[in-house]
This record gives C-alpha cells, sequence and structure tokens, in this order.
C-alpha cells in the first residue's frame, strides 16, 4: 500500500451497502446526460419587474456544497438575465475543475457562467440530478472539454455528450433519499462545527483586542523564510503518481487532503521545494470568493511527498515569535482577515493576494507563554470543533463513495 492509499484508509467508510440489491445495475440504461437533462435558458428582461430580488453568480456557489448560502441584491444592479426557480440544478461552467454545484431554493436570475439544469422527460428525478453531477467522471468530463486558458469553459454539447448508467426510477428515488439524507448529517455537522467556532472565534477577539496591548509586527518580521507560492504542473494526459492539493483542503483553520487530493505525473525533484511539512501554513493567495482569499490553514495530517499548488503560498513562522496553531487562528480571525483583504486584487473574477501583501499584513504578537496558556484554555472548545469536523469528513466520503460507485463508467 502506498503513503497516499495509507493515509485515505483511515477515512474508508464501509462499503457493504454497494451489495444491496438497491445497487444491482443489471436494470440501469446507458444514457447521454443531454437525454435526460436540458440547459433551461429561461430569460427575462428585467429582473426586478419580473419579481425576482435575488441573483446568483459564481462567486455564490460554495464546492463540496449543495446549498445557496449568499447570493447578490438585484436593488444592487446585475447584468444576469438567466432565470432560475426551486429545484434546478446551477452548475458552474467557468473554471469547472473549481466543482461548484448547487440546488436552487429560490427564484432568482443567475450569472451566465452557470448552467441551469432540470430533468427533460420523466426518465430522471429532479432529487437524483445534482449528485450526478457531483460525481468524479461528470468533472473530469466538464473539465476535460473545456476550452480556454485563463478562463476555461465547457460548452452544453460537450457537457451534454457525458455517458453514464441510468437505473429505474424506483431505484433513483430510494438512492436519492440516501444521499440527500447523508447530506443532512454533513449540512447539520457544518452548523455545529460553525457554533462552536464562533464561541473560539469570540475568546481570540477578546485576547486580542480587549487585553493587554500585545506587541504588532509585520509579518516579514517574524517568518523564518520567505512566503513562497506553490507549484502547479501542466496538465497530463497520463495517471499522477504524487498527491497534490486542491484549494479546498483550506478548511476550517486546516488544511484537510482527505476529498481534496489530486496526484501529478511530475518528478519528485521538480516539487521537493513545495512538499508539505508538519505545521506549515498554507494561504489560499486566490479564489473567485472574495472572502476565501487570504484563508489558512494549518498541516498536520497529509500523504507522503504530498506537494501545494500555486494558489496557495506557504508560511513558516519563526517559533520564537508565533505558535503555528496561535498563527493560523489570528490569521484567520475576522479583523485580521478583512485586514488582508483590503490588499487584495481582482483579476478575471479573482481574488489574489502576493507575497508582498502577505510580507506588511500585520500580527499581534504576544509572548509564547501567553500564547500557550491561550491556546490551553480553548482546547475544550477546539476538540468540539475537531469532532464535529471529522464527523462532517467522514459524512462527505461516505456521500462521494457513493456517488462514484453510482456513476463508473458505464
Amino acid at each position: 500500500m502506498t503513503g497516499a492509499a495509507q493515509f485515505l484508509s483511515q477515512f474508508k467508510p464501509n462499503l457493504d451497502w454497494a451489495k444491496l440489491p438497491l445497487f444491482d445495475r443489471k436494470d440501469w440504461t446507458c444514457v447521454q446526460f443531454g437525454d435526460v437533462v436540458e440547459n433551461v435558458n429561461d430569460t427575462v428582461g428585467d429582473p426586478g419587474e419580473a419579481g425576482l430580488d435575488r441573483f446568483i453568480g459564481l462567486e455564490h456557489l460554495e464546492p463540496g456544497s449543495l446549498h445557496i448560502q449568499s447570493w447578490g441584491d438585484v436593488a444592487d444592479g446585475t447584468t444576469f438575465t438567466r432565470r432560475c426557480r426551486p429545484g434546478q440544478v446551477l452548475f458552474g461552467k467557468r473554471r469547472a475543475y473549481q466543482r461548484k454545484v448547487a440546488v436552487a431554493e429560490f427564484d432568482a436570475v443567475v450569472s451566465g457562467d452557470i448552467y441551469v439544469l432540470s430533468p427533460n422527460s420523466d426518465r430522471l428525478l429532479a432529487e437524483f440530478l445534482p449528485f450526478i453531477c457531483l460525481s468524479e467522471r461528470f468533472f473530469e468530463h466538464a473539465v476535460g472539454t473545456s476550452a480556454g486558458s485563463l478562463s476555461p469553459r465547457t460548452n452544453w454539447t460537450s457537457l451534454a455528450s457525458f455517458e453514464f448508467d441510468l437505473p429505474p426510477l424506483d431505484h433513483q428515488r430510494r438512492i436519492a433519499e440516501i444521499l440527500w439524507a447523508v447530506d443532512e448529517v454533513i449540512t447539520k455537522a457544518n452548523a455545529t462545527a460553525e457554533d462552536a467556532t464562533g464561541l473560539v472565534e469570540a475568546t481570540l477577539n477578546e485576547f486580542l483586542y480587549h487585553g493587554p496591548n500585545w506587541n504588532v509586527l509585520e509579518t516579514r518580521e517574524i517568518l523564518a523564510e520567505d512566503p513562497r507560492n506553490g507549484y502547479s504542473p501542466p496538465a497530463s494526459p497520463n495517471c499522477g503518481r504524487v498527491p497534490t492539493l486542491s484549494i479546498s483542503a483550506i478548511r476550517g483553520g486546516k488544511v484537510v487532503p482527505c476529498g481534496s487530493l489530486k496526484y501529478a505525473d511530475v518528478s519528485d525533484e521538480a516539487v521537493k521545494q513545495f512538499r508539505l511539512r508538519r505545521n506549515d501554513i498554507l494561504v489560499v493567495r486566490g479564489n473567485g470568493n472574495r472572502m476565501l482569499c487570504g484563508r489558512s490553514g494549518i498541516v498536520e495530517d497529509f500523504p507522503p511527498g504530498c506537494f501545494y499548488p500555486d494558489l496557495l503560498i506557504r508560511l513558516r513562522f519563526r517559533s520564537d515569535c508565533l505558535l503555528p496553531e496561535f498563527a493560523v487562528m489570528q490569521w484567520n480571525e475576522r479583523k485580521t482577515h478583512l485586514r488582508l483583504l483590503t490588499k487584495a486584487k481582482s483579476s478575471n473574477g479573482i481574488s489574489k493576494i502576493n507575497g508582498q501583501d502577505i510580507r506588511s499584513h500585520q500580527l499581534a504578537v504576544p509572548p509564547i507563554s501567553a500564547q500557550k496558556q491561550f491556546l490551553e484554555s480553548i482546547r475544550i472548545k477546539q476538540n468540539i470543533v475537531s469532532a464535529v469536523d471529522y464527523s462532517a469528513t467522514e459524512a462527505v466520503m461516505l456521500q462521494n463513495s457513493i456517488i462514484n460507485a453510482l456513476f463508473s463508467a458505464p
């Protein structure tokens, strides 16, 4: 077993469900995506006059979540005219590798970079459709058929040609019930983790801003080495052997490789400067969602030889200035993060920060003894967050394993 396989095995769910009659494929039919799905092009002249008060841009779709938690107000101005309705599936056709899929829960207008998808016949249930779009094979097809360098897009003709095995309607209904039940577990776990994280954040805010006047220094003064952008090798048709991260690995103040690993066909020499070490801090230096730009995560567990990509930047702080765990907590603290975001530049819909922005970013530097005391005081709250995060990760892995088994090659 390879190091990467050993790493992933700790998250491997029980796959006994695959033996159930529900997943017997003998009565399934091979179809193309366009045979059962419509690219809905329902437009409005004026969203306000049509009674629509919200718009959804690509930045409002969160990778890995089927739920839309943010949107824009039509009253603030928009050029979007394509309409979506509750129950329709939204798929980000620009930069499909970002894996943006959601189910509309309200009437709105959407960006031209979003497909609005709906079953075109009674052969496909609407509640089953989103999970087709979440499958690994579907994403690979969308990315593989995208054209363009800076902002690749997949067209509808290419997307419609995706082939998969479609279960009978009664199987679709029962499988969808299972997958939506898992989604509910994920959603509730994430909400609980968010509440617990809020308690940690409030405690940190009190420590940083309402206690002693801690020494404040620019990051350049407290780094052990210069910030370093990661490495993204050219696309290769070969199956890679070296693990690397996607930027979705940065979540909850941690680097979580589970569910965010890819494999590159690259030499060890090419990536040796970009390999992860425990307690490295990785910062998202570019993202279509402005609020995710500048977020950081601490490296804990990772597969051997794993390296980080170009849209992440690595920080290593001096051990006599900041403890890694305290550094990443402060980095992600709301006021601290918003200060960094004022430096971000936007290009082609991507908000970016650079090494200079990071070097000039200011952080409070309490004595190491005070940092240790603070971290100890919030340990129980952090353990709650970690336990719930782990439960959510297991549920995500279960959901992914079911989806990818369902839509393996016909």
